[in-house]
């Protein structure tokens, strides 16, 4: 957490605001910090309540209020007058559809106004019912700093006896990056008694817990990846631009000035390597790769998308450095946003407003059939770094791409490919791989080696999307001719 942080705290406290709603899971790391806070404050009472302990943190009163959340309100009435104080409500949404408790904290937002006290309620999501949205201050509590996870890091393998060095201290401090302080803590306590100290052995450990959290999710899928550039035939002026962008996420980058990329969208046709680019974008840089389906986005509760898409995006930070694949992303955010209230524009605008104001190193691949549905602020110049079109493969391409696939499955195959390169014009990547695949298969049911008229013979079976679907790919050329995107393939 940063120190302007904890200024904004104390400057809505100063400022009384009469109902503070701190949006985090972390409800020990608030205590500690709103404890911080009441005593920069001049040594206010922090009183804390919750539906099944009641209220604690005053004297003789320790337990009043259990399940009566009323009660729980009335009880900042009994202090004296002139007594500054934080009253903190655990869970307290839950309650505020009742009529009589949202009266109740509407008349509390008027009269707290007139005293130094203040109204906390904690809560990971809330869909505030609107005669209080006037009265309810959000406040945001990010994930842990780097020098918060130094400084827990250095106390635990202090306690320990086992000092860490810096410089291991600073790998662990990068890696547990985006991890809340309850996981940190249950880390390091893993760690201590498996080994008795804090080192380097810790950091897989690190970045299993991260990979649990994702599995733990419905929103990302965690990809394991094994395609690298090799594997993928042509667009050269992709994977040029790649390797240029993979160096600005160096120390040397940072100091030179560069900020961290956001991005690339990759517009194509079905079948011309998209997906595959971003598996191997993610294997070549060495960075965990996320796939985000943004239909999962979406959810029925008035909020609950937005709710969701600020969660995907705390969990694709908490495993930063990484690569965000956004998969078809016109099919998430083509659609009429009139017949959904409204909802897919509200979830594009957070993920928007994110990729342009983050400071973390998740790198986003969109992926994008088609440029027809998408809206314009997804496709208007400095959302992404560049927009590739991913065209058919020239002939080059194809020779290149019918290689690839022949040596993977026969690595040492010399099979005359010219004529085949001819008669596969128009073919997509994943047609030429097809078209391989057919011809094994009609050599394999004759118990022989396949050769070129096989392939031939297969590729004369292959009606390619480029037929099917002309009129649609036209469209999408003409548009990337325009200076709307660059080529992925050198002309």
């Amino acid at each position: 957490m940063t120190d302007s942080w904890a200024d904004q705290l104390d400057l809505l406290i100063r400022a009384r605001t009469p109902i503070l709603w701190i949006r985090s899971l972390e409800e020990e790391r608030v205590d500690g910090l709103l404890e911080q806070a009441a005593q920069r404050l001049g040594g206010r009472t922090l009183l804390r309540w919750d539906f099944i302990d009641g209220l604690s943190g005053a004297p003789n009163r320790s337990g009043e209020a259990t399940r009566n959340p009323m009660a729980a309100l009335a009880c900042l009435d009994t202090l004296p007058p002139e007594q500054g104080a934080l009253l903190v409500l655990r869970d307290f949404h839950r309650y505020c559809e009742d009529a009589g408790v949202c009266r109740r904290l509407r008349n509390l937002a008027s009269s707290l106004r007139q005293a130094p006290r203040t109204l906390v309620i904690t809560a990971p999501d809330w869909a505030i019912p609107r005669e209080l949205e006037d009265s309810i201050t959000l406040l945001d509590l990010p994930l842990p700093g780097a020098e918060e996870i130094r400084q827990l890091l250095s106390t635990i393998a202090g306690a320990s006896g086992y000092p860490m060095a810096p410089a291991v201290c600073e790998q662990l401090t990068a890696a547990c990056h985006g991890l809340s302080e309850q996981r940190v803590r249950q880390l390091a306590a893993r760690a201590l008694a498996r080994r008795g100290q804090l080192g380097e052995a810790d950091l897989a450990e690190v970045l299993e817990e991260k990979r649990q959290a994702i599995a733990k999710s419905e929103l990302l899928e965690y990809c394991p990846s094994e395609a690298s550039p090799a594997d993928i035939g042509g667009l050269e002026a992709l994977k040029h631009w790649l390797e240029q962008r993979h160096m600005a996420f160096s120390e040397e980058a940072m100091r030179y000035g560069l900020p961290l990329p956001r991005g690339v969208l990759l517009v194509g046709p079905q079948g011309t390597g998209k997906s595959l680019t971003a598996k191997a974008i993610a294997h070549s840089w060495s960075m965990p790769l996320l796939r985000l389906d943004v239909g999962r986005l979406f959810a029925g509760l008035v909020g609950a998308s937005e709710a969701r898409t600020r969660d995907m995006i705390q969990r694709a930070e908490a495993m930063a450095p990484c690569v965000l694949w956004i998969d078809e992303i016109d099919k998430g955010f083509g659609g009429d946003s009139r017949s959904d209230g409204g909802t897919s524009q509200r979830v594009l605008g957070t993920v928007l407003t994110w990729m342009a104001e983050k400071t973390s190193a998740v790198f986003v691949v969109a992926t994008a059939n088609g440029v027809d549905k998408l809206p314009g602020e997804l496709l208007r110049k400095g959302r992404f770094d560049e927009i590739f079109l991913l065209d058919l493969p020239s002939a080059d391409e194809r020779r290149s791409i019918l290689d690839l696939q022949l040596r993977r499955r026969r690595p040492k195959h010399s099979i005359t490919l010219e004529v085949l390169v001819d008669r596969t014009a128009g073919f997509s990547g994943a047609e030429l791989e097809q078209t391989v695949i057919e011809a094994m298969h009609l050599a394999f049911a004759e118990q022989r080696e396949f050769g070129e008229a096989d392939l031939i013979a297969a590729a004369s079976q292959v009606v390619p999307l480029s037929r099917t679907a002309r009129e649609q790919l036209e469209a999408l050329q003409a548009w990337a001719s325009g200076g709307r995107a660059r080529p992925a393939s050198r002309g």
